[in-house]
């Protein structure tokens, strides 16, 4: 997915979620990619460390822990950390990522991407400078269903694979209409921003989970625009048009606001919710039993494991590749009534 005050420019027709995370309490310095491989605490050297650090939006609240993170591990690490706000703009991101390769200030930049093919040229210049850069938590590349570095040269990719996400919310819905036994099970999806190239990977892997089912019809669309707001709003004209919805799908924001849409139509029950981002509306919504299921997104994760790999990057030149900052999570990021007390929260909705 992708925050969560976060309610993002409705104008913008390519962006990036941000969605949606949780951090084990054995969190530790060290991060584990995609193959199995450590990425190891670097240690302190006389040698400074000036990163700029562009996040596509500040003031939301799936970033500001993601940010918070990021900063912890800059001072511990005796690292200057710039940050960068792009506050939803693409054009703005792309600006600000010329402005720190031709200012020759840093030597480490960490990019949250809007949209997910426009820095390319420019990070492909930033490595040809000799500066470090490691892409976090949106995909720096064409290919939305891998975590695998896109771009030649780069230091480390911490990004979730937006078709994991969409192949596990599809077998919950599945699993959902078969514990209630219903045929057919209609279902309301929840877009973000339904033109975004992650809203496409999602729902298109969404699309070929739930194909196992003939059962599963989706008879009912909207956006949340990663508000509950606008949640609220979509899942009301939902519920107007087919009052036969048996469960809502959509990123935790945009559930959250379903909730209150069903509250009001005295329907808390009686339809399924399944999210996705692990917030603690979201935890609390699981173990409340209100919410069926959740999968899980980790943004303070992401902060600290792309720091950690930039810092490595910059002492030692080593790359870590891919690194999935939800493989090491209870059920492989599945949170659910019985084991939502082994998930933490790391925003909260």
């Amino acid at each position: 997915m992708t925050g969560m005050s976060r309610a993002r420019s409705q104008g913008l027709t390519i962006a990036a979620v941000a969605a949606v995370g949780l951090l084990l309490a054995a969190c530790g310095s060290s991060g584990t990619t995609s193959s199995g491989t450590t990425t190891p605490k670097a240690t302190s050297s006389s040698k400074p460390i000036n990163i700029a650090y562009l996040s596509f939006a500040v003031e939301n609240s799936y970033d500001a822990p993601m940010l918070a993170a990021a900063q912890a591990v800059a001072d511990d690490n005796h690292a200057t950390m710039k940050v960068f706000d792009a506050n939803n703009s693409p054009q703005t991101q792309y600006s600000q990522l010329q402005d720190v390769i031709t200012s020759g200030q840093y030597n480490g930049i960490i990019v949250q991407p809007i949209f997910g093919t426009g820095l390319i040229s420019l990070v492909k210049q930033a490595i040809a400078k000799g500066i470090k850069v490691v892409n976090m938590d949106q995909i720096l590349g064409p290919n939305l269903s891998t975590d695998a570095p896109q771009v030649p040269g780069l230091s480390a990719n911490v990004t979730f694979v937006p078709t994991d996400i969409g192949t596990k919310l599809g077998n919950l819905v599945v699993q959902a209409c078969k514990s209630k036994n219903l045929k057919p099970c209609n279902v309301g999806y929840l877009y973000d921003i339904k033109a975004s190239a992650l809203d496409v990977a999602i729902h298109g892997a969404f699309t070929k989970a739930i194909a196992a089912d003939p059962a599963v019809k989706v008879v009912a669309q909207g956006q949340s625009f990663f508000s509950p707001t606008d949640g609220l709003t979509a899942v009301q004209d939902m519920l107007q048009a087919n009052p036969d919805l048996n469960l809502i799908v959509g990123s935790d924001q945009g559930i959250e606001g379903g909730a209150q849409a069903v509250a009001t139509a005295h329907k808390t029950g009686k339809i399924i919710l399944v999210g996705y981002g692990a917030s603690a509306a979201a935890l609390a919504g699981v173990k409340s039993g209100a919410w069926y299921a959740d999968v899980a997104q980790a943004p303070a994760s992401e902060g600290r494991l792309a720091v950690q790999a930039l810092v490595a990057a910059i002492e030692t030149g080593k790359k870590s590749g891919g690194i999935d900052p939800v493989a090491q999570l209870p059920d492989g990021g599945i949170v659910t009534k019985a084991n939502v007390d082994q998930f933490t929260a790391e925003w909260p909705g």
